[in-house]
Parts: structure tokens; sequence; C-alpha cells
């Protein structure tokens, strides 16, 4: 992997960035300390000319978009919801994997034409689309966590939110109802660097490509 030009490579916290490790250590691309431990907010590899910082998944596509980060990793919802401009999506990982849905209490019907309902999520950009493709007057309201608690407590009808097994949902009254999206993590390019840093960027896709293929990963193999 030839990389010539200085590169900086987003991460997203949590359960994507375990994923993505192990992906970029089979490209030689390892971080140089502890991240569990490491206060740095920017973090030097092995690769001497890249560097690393991790951050919550809604910030990726952000300092991405800007130029802050040359590249990042972030889920499909995050993209989803906060658009694409200034970006490039060349590669899926296929790390992550989820869906993302609209849940309701079980056995709860809707009588959606005749009423609005209210539906609780973080993804308001994505659940305002959903619902005028269906025709369906919806009130949303944001929350950050524990969406399942808002029809329970009576805040809200449905729930849009991301569905790995569905034992959260199941343990709290509530069934996964639509699926909106299948979810997983892209790799996402500042478009001008994409320009600027072309070939560095083309060398970290390719090989990172090369794993995903070798490890049948790579969508549409």
């Amino acid at each position: 992997m030839n990389i010539q030009h200085s590169l900086t490579i987003a991460l997203t916290k949590g359960r994507i960035l375990d994923e993505t490790l192990p992906l970029l250590a089979a490209v030689g691309i390892e971080p140089t300390e502890d991240l569990e431990s490491s206060r740095k907010l920017i973090i030097s590899t092995t690769v001497s000319s890249i560097q690393l910082v991790v951050l919550r998944g809604s910030d990726v596509p952000t300092y991405v978009r800007h130029g802050a980060a040359d590249l990042g990793v972030a889920g499909k919802d995050m993209l989803l919801e906060f658009g694409g401009d200034g970006i490039y999506e060349p590669l899926d990982l296929g790390i992550a994997r989820c869906r993302l849905m609209t849940a309701a209490p079980k056995g709860r019907s809707l009588s959606c034409n005749s009423r609005r309902i209210r539906v609780a999520t973080k993804f308001l950009n994505v659940a305002r689309a959903h619902y005028a493709r269906k025709g369906v007057n919806a009130d949303l309201i944001k929350l950050y966590g524990s969406m399942e608690l808002a029809p329970l407590m009576g805040l809200a009808d449905e729930i849009v939110d991301i569905v790995d097994t569905g034992k959260t949902l199941a343990e709290n009254g509530m069934e996964a109802r639509e699926e909106i999206a299948e979810i997983s993590s892209r790799l996402i390019v500042n478009k001008a660097a994409m320009r600027t840093r072309h070939s560095s960027v083309m060398a970290l896709i390719d090989a990172l490509s090369t794993v995903l293929k070798e490890r049948g990963m790579l969508a549409g193999e």
C-alpha cells in the first residue's frame, strides 16, 4: 500500500470501531496506542502518514464532509440521516450489520389513515421521508436513547430505530414492524481529498477491497 500523502481517518466509537480496527490492521494500519485507555484525541498509527480520530457516529460524516478528516467509517444510518453532500461512499465494509426499522408495542394496531401518529426517533430525516412515502401524518419526537420507553410511557405510538437481534424490543413488549433500510458500515471519502490525495486514497480503498474480497465480505461477491 503506497500512501504518499498524509491522511486522517475518522472512526465511529463502539461496535463499528471494534469491527473496523481488524480491517485496518489487515492492511497494516494499527493505532500506536490503546484506544480504550488513551486520552489523546488524535492517534498516530503504524503508517506514519496516517492518523486516526475516534468520534460519535453522527459526527463522522460532518468531519469528512468539511474536510477535517479525509476519510471515515460510518454506519449507513448516519449517511441516510445526514445526507451525502461532499462525500463519496466507495466501499461497503459489510460490518456492524443491522436494520433500521419501525417498531410498536405488540398487538397494537394503528389506524394511520384516520389520525396522526406520534413517532419517537433520533433519525428525524429518515423517519420523515419514510412516513411521507406512505402518506402517513407523523408527528416526530426527537430522542437520543431508550426509544422503547416512549411507547410504553405514552409519549409515542411508534419508534424508528436500529434493530440488531430484536431482543431489547421483545423484552419491552414491542415488535419490529417495517424495515426502512439494511444498515452496514461504509468507508466514506471527502470529495476534495479524493482529488488532491487521489493516489493515497485509492491505495487505501484498493487495499481494503482486497481484504474484503479475500474474506468474502465484498458487496456483490
